[in-house]
């Protein structure tokens, strides 16, 4: 049986909870199809367990975790179909400078409170990696150029977990609470949402309420611009690694690390189109696809809510959960605080 037979039932189900949760969004645009998307595969996964588990033997989470990651790359890539090349150079450059703060104040928050909690220093800097760049990603990216053990990968992930769901709902409310224009949470949720599939939930969020797509554009083109800072930073802690090895006299084992496999490819993708639409603009399909990538993203939050399990979450205990909300706040208020000083809002 091939991937794509086995990813079908899974993929169809996230269609079966997205199509309602896209009308209850359209109904409720406060709220928003990607919540209701998230919500619902909450609710079928952790109180309904028996019905999950009993499709398991059908390949369901193969089609789920399929949604999460490759429907969401290729819903960020049909949204450069609304997009103008010259904006996405400008809004990039003018991010790198709030990045260079946001990225600063997770890492040394990171490692302060991981010494004060008395936690791992790799679940540490794991969490304060997905936290600063790109949530699961950066932590998939990162935990094999520090020699990170699985129970510390499944702290860090479920950490940031956690937080990605959070934010969707928080991150809202609270931008129109602090009287945010459309620009200003876009820029904020690109730097500061931990997660691809939250920051594209959050923006849509709110432009769904705003009217227009400003905020939706800034975060997705801010958000990928941070994701590209996996490169330099993984690099840095493979350095690191090596010479800690070498200061402790140990045979330095060579760090599982391939730039090819760890490189979000799918920015060099989103990029392409909006060069192409940039150049060759078709307003009637640009706008269709762009709605299939809104779509999309619905879809992919219903199978982020189908893989969240409270009871693994408690699990892991308070101090990463505790490290993780640290870093959160550093990198929210942080981005907040840069923003107002540089005018940005």
């Amino acid at each position: 049986m091939t991937l794509k037979w086995r990813s079908g039932p899974g993929l169809l189900l996230c269609l079966v909870i997205a199509v309602p949760a896209w009308f209850l969004g359209r109904f409720l645009p406060v709220i928003g199809g990607p919540v209701f998307g998230i919500l619902m595969g909450i609710l079928l996964a952790n109180f309904f367990p028996g019905l999950i588990s009993g499709l398991s033997g059908f390949g369901f989470e193969t089609g789920i975790r399929l949604t999460s990651k490759k429907v969401l790359q290729l819903a960020v890539v049909l949204l450069g179909f609304e997009m103008n090349f010259a904006m996405i150079v400008q809004v990039g450059s003018q991010s790198l400078f709030v990045m260079l703060f946001t990225l600063s104040a997770a890492f040394l928050t990171a490692y302060g409170m991981g010494k004060v909690l008395h936690l791992d220093g790799k679940t540490a800097t794991l969490i304060g990696v997905g936290t600063s760049i790109c949530g699961g990603s950066a932590i998939a990216a990162t935990a094999p150029v520090i020699a990170a053990d699985d129970d510390e990968v499944t702290a860090a992930i479920s950490t940031i977990f956690l937080f990605n769901v959070l934010a969707v709902f928080i991150f809202p409310a609270l931008g129109h609470s602090l009287h945010l224009s459309d620009k200003g949470f876009g820029l904020w949720a690109g730097t500061a949402v931990n997660d691809t599939s939250s920051v594209l939930a959050a923006g849509t969020a709110w432009s769904v309420t705003a009217g227009n797509t400003v905020a939706l554009s800034y975060a997705t083109i801010v958000k990928l611009t941070r994701t590209l800072m996996i490169v330099p930073v993984t690099f840095s802690l493979a350095v690191r690694t090596a010479l800690l090895a070498r200061q402790q006299e140990k045979p330095s084992k060579k760090p599982a690390y391939n730039l090819a496999k760890t490189f979000p490819w799918f920015v060099l993708s989103f990029l392409a189109v909006a060069l192409l639409n940039t150049w060759l603009p078709w307003p009637d399909l640009a706008g269709k696809l762009v709605t299939a990538g809104k779509f999309m993203i619905v879809m992919a939050m219903s199978a982020i809510g189908l893989n969240t399990r409270i009871k693994r979450l408690i699990a892991q205990g308070w101090r990463p959960i505790l490290l993780g909300l640290a870093c959160w706040f550093a990198v929210a208020s942080i981005s907040l605080i840069v923003q107002k000083l540089t005018a940005a809002l």
